[in-house]
């Protein structure tokens, strides 16, 4: 029985890698260099001055370009963010992830899910772990995870 369910997991990861990678004409997660993510949706987290944790969901129009995605070197280069990020990109379960950290502190982590969204495109979640003591409209300053799908572009 065991078995049986192991080998039906299996055949159903490759047919979803399959169906994934046909919708792109080929072009597949691990062979795109360039990926665009729109993200209509967000959370953002926070502390009170008594420490409760809150959280507000809210609609988003933040969106990502990756670009220069190497697979196999392990690296990328994001347009749309100011400053200099270091950018490790992994394969891994069939899902790509872009992991950016800055000298400054804040880590930011997209990953595209091998799993298709609307036609040509793949569900996709952008996490950003970041804190600063004060807030300013328009600036990450708590922690944030935005929910939303990428294209293949290249």
């Amino acid at each position: 029985m065991r078995t049986v369910t192991l080998a039906l997991v299996v055949v159903a990861a490759l047919g979803l890698s399959r169906s994934a990678a046909a919708q792109d004409g080929g072009l597949t997660l691990s062979t795109a260099t360039e990926i665009s993510c729109t993200f209509p949706v967000m959370s953002t987290g926070t502390w009170s001055k008594e420490g409760e944790v809150t959280n507000e969901v809210k609609k988003s129009e933040f969106t990502l370009v990756y670009q220069a995605i190497d697979t196999q070197d392990g690296s990328a280069q994001v347009k749309g963010m100011s400053g200099n990020f270091y950018i490790t990109v992994r394969i891994v379960g069939g899902h790509l992830h872009l992991l950016t950290t800055d000298s400054g502190g804040p880590v930011y982590m997209t990953t595209v899910f091998n799993s298709p969204a609307h036609k040509g495109k793949y569900k996709a979640a952008h996490s950003r772990h970041e804190f600063t003591p004060v807030q300013l409209p328009g600036f990450t300053s708590r922690p944030e995870q935005y929910v939303g799908e990428c294209e293949l572009v290249k």
